[in-house]
């Protein structure tokens, strides 16, 4: 029986670094008592704008009702607050509170700190978010192989 390591295809070669590097981060924003999901939400209300809860739960990569489980406990924990959109009164925008906005900050920095840590000059990054743009804009079938021709 061989114990050599079976080739890696490049989806578990990017899952494998995106576990690694989530475990990383999460370990360096808990004396925050910032969870990586909170994080991901703190940074998409930084801007100041008031999102949409579908906005939020596809930019934090949560499932609507954990994203709608987390903002109910980070509204408790007065890091954000909920308002009706103007624009349509039957939908919520969730904004980040002063508190948030510190937390925000305070993780920011931390987030900077893993980011150097993996000694990225930005290129990594820019290829990373090209693969994700091309793999979002790319048609959702998978390609099926031709069958082999018989020997007639």
């Amino acid at each position: 029986m061989s114990s050599a390591t079976p080739p890696r295809d490049l989806v578990h070669l990017l899952s494998r670094a995106e576990h690694l590097a989530a475990r990383r981060l999460t370990a360096a924003l808990e004396p925050e008592g910032c969870s990586l999901e909170q994080w991901r939400a703190l940074a998409f209300l930084a801007g100041g704008a008031g999102r949409t809860m579908t906005e939020l739960a596809e930019y934090a990569l949560l499932p609507a009702p954990t994203a709608t489980k987390l903002i109910d406990r980070m509204v408790t924990d007065a890091l954000v607050y909920r308002r009706p959109d103007p624009a349509d009164r039957r939908r919520v925008l969730v904004y980040l509170t002063e508190r948030g906005a510190a937390l925000h900050e305070r993780a920011a920095a931390i987030v900077r700190e893993v980011a150097a840590s993996l000694a990225d000059d930005g290129t990594l990054a820019t290829r990373l978010a090209h693969l994700g743009d091309t793999l979002e804009s790319a048609p959702h079938r998978i390609p099926v192989p031709s069958p082999a021709p018989t020997a007639g």
